[in-house]
């Protein structure tokens, strides 16, 4: 799949990726910013900044303006925050691109921010704070990384703190938004069907009066653990959900291909090994899954289940049986290609979307030291043997490494500490 990247004066990039055979386009815009650029007092301002932008324009003076105009041709947006990045997107039927490029660009450039509607999501995201408490088998996550990265912007809930959330003023948002919104550190994509010169030139009229500037630096993650770490979130729940993981690699890591294997292979699909052995055989949990997460600094590799709270031990002591059990004994070559050919197929059937396409090629711009297409991507997998798995697996299955993160009505955490033995 061929792309072509063009750089305007001011810096801004912009990504098109021509597809053949869709009838559709996605427009996304990103920017290098998210949570962990927060300072303690903008606790969740990356989060509702997003929400704002789609709040009107001058052009649009409503929300209903902005969504109204994209439901009317049938279209999909949203938007999202991450701890580093927050996009903005719209895919539309191909015929209607000026439509979601010209929307997507108003609300990015445009948006008025205006204090009563501030006050109004003031309500919404406290709402969807309360959502995510309900939701513990994705919170599990969050308390996880509270324990990885406590004392840092990065340990904290994206969402922010009703606090916070509530003490937000306009002037917050605009100086936030000059601080970061740069156009040296914002990328635009385009993919689908569309005429790539007449979009770069549309793009360029859109972005080019954006200013270009330089970002406050995060602060990086000091990772000093030296004995296993656990962390209890008393809740009332009717299953006890966890998280069990090890700090593992950075983005951009050498080895980022072989630790992407070593999850699917763990617990990545419903044939790998965590999902087997604690749902198939023992019937401990309904969910499981084996995933890694990579930041400009730090990463972590972490498997999240539910489960029945009189079982907590058993799974605990199961799931480490088979983190021990990939870091002591040499994968064969049938499960690896297995896992290879997962993946692959994976990417291959994602790659028919617009969407898929975009998001795939604007992460990488935005978060890595370069773009990679799918044969690279394929390429480097390839080459990944069973000692790369085993050599990778010892470095970062270690004691000094692991950490459990629980919700549930659990209380004893030294009991918790004694079971994370390898």
């Amino acid at each position: 799949m061929n792309y072509k990247k063009t750089k305007l004066k001011n810096g801004l990039r912009v990504i098109t990726i021509p597809m053949v055979g869709t009838k559709t386009v996605t427009v996304v815009t990103m920017v290098g910013v998210g949570s962990r650029y927060e300072t303690e007092k903008e606790a969740g301002l990356s989060h509702f900044i997003e929400h704002m932008l789609f709040k009107g324009t001058k052009k649009r003076p409503t929300a209903l303006d902005i969504s109204s105009e994209l439901d009317n041709v049938g279209g999909e947006f949203n938007a999202f925050t991450s701890k580093e990045t927050t996009g903005y997107y719209a895919k539309v039927d191909a015929k209607h691109i000026k439509i979601a490029l010209d929307i997507i660009a108003d609300i990015y450039l445009n948006s008025k921010i205006e204090p009563k509607e501030i006050e109004k999501e003031k309500r919404t995201i406290l709402q969807e704070l309360n959502m995510y408490e309900d939701m513990p088998m994705q919170n599990v996550e969050d308390v996880f990384e509270k324990l990885l990265y406590s004392g840092n912007s990065l340990g904290r809930e994206i969402i922010g703190y009703k606090k916070t959330i509530q003490l937000f003023q306009r002037k917050d948002f605009l100086k936030y938004k000059k601080r970061f919104y740069l156009a040296n550190d914002t990328v635009v994509c385009i993919a689908g069907k569309f005429d790539e010169k007449k979009v770069i030139t549309q793009v360029k009229k859109y972005f080019s009066t954006m200013s270009e500037g330089s970002k406050s630096e995060i602060i990086s993650v000091e990772e000093k653990q030296k004995m296993p770490q656990s962390k209890i979130k008393f809740k009332k729940t009717d299953q006890t959900h966890l998280s069990l993981g090890f700090r593992s690699y950075k983005q951009n890591h050498k080895d980022q291909y072989v630790l992407f294997l070593i999850a699917v292979i763990l617990g990545g699909n419903m044939s790998s090994r965590m999902f087997i052995e604690v749902r198939e055989r023992r019937g401990l949990a309904y969910y499981i899954k084996t995933g890694r997460e990579s930041f400009i600094d730090c990463g972590h590799l972490t498997t999240r289940a539910g489960i029945e709270h009189k079982n907590l031990e058993l799974a605990i002591e199961t799931i480490l049986g088979e983190y021990r059990k990939i870091a002591q004994e040499k994968i064969s070559f049938r499960e690896l290609q297995r896992a290879k050919d997962y993946i692959k197929g994976k990417t291959i059937m994602g790659m028919e979307a617009s969407d898929e396409v975009a998001m795939y090629f604007i992460e990488q711009e935005v978060t890595k030291k370069e773009v990679l297409t799918i044969e690279e991507k394929f390429e480097l997998i390839d080459k990944v043997t069973p000692d790369d798995i085993l050599r990778v697996a010892q470095d970062i299955i270690k004691k000094e490494k692991l950490n459990l993160a629980i919700i549930g009505p659990h209380k004893n955490n030294a009991k918790l500490k004694s079971l994370l033995k390898l």
